[in-house]
């Protein structure tokens, strides 16, 4: 008798595995991708003061951002400028209510304001895993796109973080725009593991020893 091995492995075996080493791997380039958004962030950082009013209407609240521990929102208006333009501005961090369905009041500044900030060409974009258009005033991410589409404005091609103080009650401790950029790309290279992990998990636990006359 003769050693030898099979391999025959089953089909749920193979969905499962390609399922997860095709979410390994979206994940990791996800990662790549939010250190490449951080690095071009902070080669592009550009200081920028602009005087306009903030449309209060158009409010949008960008959804689990944390501070302090605490969940939260970020609250993006559009700065009405002179010209007619808007320009997008993160104003900054404001705790989320109790209720999922109660969002919290904001104050904004009536008439026309100072503001200044970073310019950045856009703001980073959370993890997405479907490409629907937001709806309501709660959005997982924004983009100039997006934003000008349901608002009907005209947005100039880059948007504001705020810096300049406001008596708003909102928090703007933002961190600096190269930071995170090395524990994505570490982040990326643990999912890209995982992946490379299902398909060698995938032909040990199904390549079979056998046996065959000789």
């Amino acid at each position: 008798m003769a050693a030898g091995y099979s391999f025959r492995p089953p089909g749920w075996a193979l969905a499962l595995s390609a399922a997860a080493c095709a979410a390994g791997i979206a994940l990791g380039n996800w990662q790549l991708e939010r250190a490449a958004q951080k690095r071009e962030a902070a080669a592009a950082v550009e200081q920028l003061a602009l005087r306009g009013e903030l449309e209060a209407k158009y409010t949008i609240f960008l959804d689990n951002k944390i501070h302090r521990g605490a969940p939260g929102y970020h609250v993006v208006q559009p700065l009405r400028l002179a010209g007619g333009k808007h320009v997008l501005v993160n104003r900054g961090w404001v705790r989320a209510g109790a209720l999922r369905d109660q969002l919290p009041e904001i104050r904004t500044p009536a008439g026309e304001i100072a503001l200044s900030g970073v310019r950045l060409l856009h703001f980073a974009q959370a993890y997405a895993p479907d490409a629907t258009k937001p709806q309501g005033k709660v959005w997982q991410n924004v983009t100039l796109e997006h934003f000008s589409a349901w608002s009907g404005l005209a947005l100039e091609p880059y948007v504001i973080e705020q810096h300049s103080a406001l008596a708003d009650g909102l928090a703007r401790d933002w961190p600096q725009a190269e930071s995170g950029a090395m524990k994505n790309e570490s982040y990326a290279l643990q999912w890209y593991s995982l992946a490379a992990l299902a398909v060698v998990l995938f032909f040990v636990l199904n390549l079979k020893r056998a046996k065959r006359e000789s």
